[in-house]
């Protein structure tokens, strides 16, 4: 259930170089993808009215995870610096953040805020579930190491995947986890599905262990850094009018800010019927937000196809105007 030897093994090689996560392959539990390991990590620490954190705005499907198996919820704010630490309520036994690249706004935990977070869930003795998503593709800046890394005292479960970095259909994550809780999970991922499929674990032990795996990081970089370069460049041109991008220096994603008068819901519904797709920011958050704003993705369009659709997005803003 825990995944083959050989792939825990390519996998801690890869993320202690990576990432600087400690770990060795006796760690690592593999799932299909990281929401299984968001499930398995819930289901053996989350008891109904067991209370946990997590960011607002922040990763639906977790939320809906914590909610369903009757979690009291309490969405904590972010920041330029990330979670709000000091407004963590007392009783939190698990915090769930995206340290490395903040979903959906981009913004990283400053180095300030991950010690204060740490020292907060030893205060706690809480978990903090740190979800490592995007973090391969940085634009620029330092890269910052995972939280993991700060880790001394068996705080942090930290989970990845490849479902990002090579394809969605792979489905195969894993995740570093303290060593009560890994004997749970194995225990949870043997009663689920028994094991992941073991041919894609040789084919991906092997690509990580050839190498591979950080050849195709670079050779993609570029390709993705000009589309985000493009966006960006439209952002603070001529749709400067309506929106205000984030700054944020990773991922396959931008986000950006709806200035006043800017019906974001509406746009997002026109957009669609000329085949572009904006995804508004509001699901991600527990409330309505104070500031309405849209989720620009870039991972699955061609570098010659942003300026026709955000042409179209411009045509609708004005004839909304």
């Amino acid at each position: 259930a825990q995944g083959l030897p050989e792939l825990r093994e390519a996998i801690a090689h890869h993320i202690a170089y990576a990432r600087g996560v400690h770990c060795s392959a006796a760690d690592l539990l593999v799932c299909n993808g990281a929401q299984q390991a968001l499930d398995l990590i819930a289901r053996v620490l989350v008891e109904p009215g067991c209370q946990v954190a997590m960011e607002d705005p922040g990763y639906s499907p977790a939320r809906q995870l914590f909610l369903a198996l009757g979690a009291r919820l309490q969405s904590v704010p972010v920041d330029d610096e990330g979670l709000c630490v000091e407004q963590i309520a007392d009783g939190t036994r698990l915090i769930y953040v995206t340290p490395s690249h903040q979903f959906p706004l981009g913004m990283p935990m400053s180095e300030r805020r991950r010690h204060a977070l740490l020292a907060r869930a030893a205060e706690l003795g809480a978990l903090i579930i740190e979800d490592d998503y995007d973090c391969e593709f940085r634009y620029h800046g330092p890269a910052s190491d995972a939280l993991q890394r700060l880790d001394r005292h068996g705080l942090v479960a930290y989970v990845g995947t490849f479902s990002k970095t090579l394809l969605a259909e792979l489905r195969l994550g894993y995740a570093v986890l303290p060593p009560a809780v890994l004997q749970a999970a194995c225990v949870a991922k043997h009663l689920s599905d028994w094991h992941s499929p073991t041919l894609l674990q040789w084919a991906l032990a092997r690509f990580l262990g050839e190498g591979h795996l950080n050849k195709h990081i670079r050779r993609c970089h570029e390709v993705y850094s000009a589309r985000r370069d493009r966006i960006l460049a439209r952002l603070g041109g001529d749709l400067s009018a309506w929106f205000s991008p984030i700054p944020a220096s990773a991922g396959f994603h931008l986000s950006a800010l709806a200035k006043p008068g800017v019906d974001v819901e509406l746009l997002a519904n026109l957009a669609r019927k000329v085949e572009v797709g904006l995804y508004s920011l509001a699901p991600f958050y527990s409330e309505a937000p104070v500031r309405p704003g849209l989720l620009l993705g870039f991972g699955a369009i061609e570098l010659l196809d942003i300026d026709p659709a955000l042409d179209r997005v411009r045509d609708t803003l004005q004839r909304l105007s």
